[in-house]
């Protein structure tokens, strides 16, 4: 297979090297908005540096992957359809649902494929989380709680680019409660505050919030999400149900420290960020791209999915401004 890649920052980078040493890609070209950059990855990882996207396109007569800066998502996606080439994009497709759209339509009017990058679905212990609500072993699920902290703040120039905390972070806490659950949230009511570092409040954006999201079976889910959790690069899920109570993310890495008499020491090591957490899940996400490519499985994200998510986070930064419960749409 002869695959493209556009885009070589730090994401678009490590999802060169996966896909160069894919057994079943024999070539990957890749190009950036820099082209000096696009060259350095490319020679590190063996790859072919294309001028633009356009020779790209030119080139990637299989697929391509999209790892640019979010604002050129949508475009990308676009041309790639219209290139007849299915795709694999890092969320999200757009900060808006009419870009969305937009996007997911030129994809269905060429009837090519757009994956997307939820690389929390291909995580193990998510997927076991699922397996587990899906057999019953929780009995029935009451409650659902979630937690994304970063370590750090991004920098100040990411974040009007961003779409806010609940669009570019809590959005993946939503498409993984969907995932796993099997439900759909049905009304919002979120809070934020921005205490933290001045920028956030300059770029009208919180660095943390809570949300309450109420699913269509009723069950309740508290999502959390901060830019400033010193201990480490925190991700968990706890799903508790009438019969028993799980909990995804919780190891010898998790940045928690327990005040209770004999107790584990802290985290020698804790996540330091999202590449080390979730490396083999992107992994797993480029390979399951591979392999619907190729025709050996249905595609693992459809790119709807992620404008269901992005209703929800709509839905939530709506709640946020407006200090109110919301429905969502759709």
């Amino acid at each position: 297979m002869r695959i493209g890649l556009i885009g070589t920052g730090r994401i678009g980078s490590f999802h060169a090297g996966v896909l160069a040493r894919h057994p079943e890609v024999g070539s990957l070209v890749v190009a950036d908005a820099d082209p000096a950059r696009a060259a350095t990855v490319a020679a590190a990882v063996g790859a072919e540096a294309a001028p633009d996207v356009t020779a790209l396109l030119g080139r990637a007569r299989d697929a391509v992957a999209i790892a640019s800066a979010t604002a050129a998502h949508a475009e990308l996606i676009a041309r790639v359809a219209r290139a007849g080439l299915p795709a694999f994009c890092e969320k999200p497709i757009a900060l808006d649902v009419p870009g969305t759209l937009v996007a997911l339509a030129a994809v269905a009017e060429a009837g090519t494929e757009l994956q997307l990058g939820f690389m929390r679905r291909f995580d193990a212990g998510y997927r076991a989380a699922r397996e587990a609500v899906r057999a019953g072993r929780l009995g029935r699920l009451h409650t659902v709680r979630t937690v994304t902290s970063d370590p750090e703040p991004p920098p100040a120039a990411y974040l009007p680019l961003s779409g806010g905390l609940f669009r570019d972070c809590m959005v993946h806490d939503v498409d993984i409660v969907r995932w796993v659950t099997g439900r759909e949230v049905v009304e919002v009511y979120a809070r934020g505050a921005d205490a933290g570092p001045a920028m956030f409040r300059e770029a009208g954006d919180v660095d943390t919030a809570a949300a309450l999201l109420t699913l269509d079976d009723g069950t309740l889910v508290t999502a959390t999400a901060t830019r400033c959790n010193g201990a480490g690069y925190d991700v968990r899920m706890e799903l508790a149900g009438d019969r028993d109570q799980l909990v995804v993310g919780l190891d010898e890495r998790t940045p928690l420290t327990s005040l209770e008499p004999h107790s584990a020491a802290p985290p020698p090591k804790p996540w330091p960020g999202f590449l080390e957490r979730f490396g083999p899940a992107y992994e797993a996400e480029l390979d399951a791209f591979v392999r619907l490519v190729r025709g050996e499985a249905p595609n693992a994200c459809d790119g709807r999915e992620a404008l269901a998510a992005l209703r929800v986070a709509d839905a939530c930064e709506r709640s946020r401004r407006e200090g109110r419960p919301v429905r969502v749409d759709g």
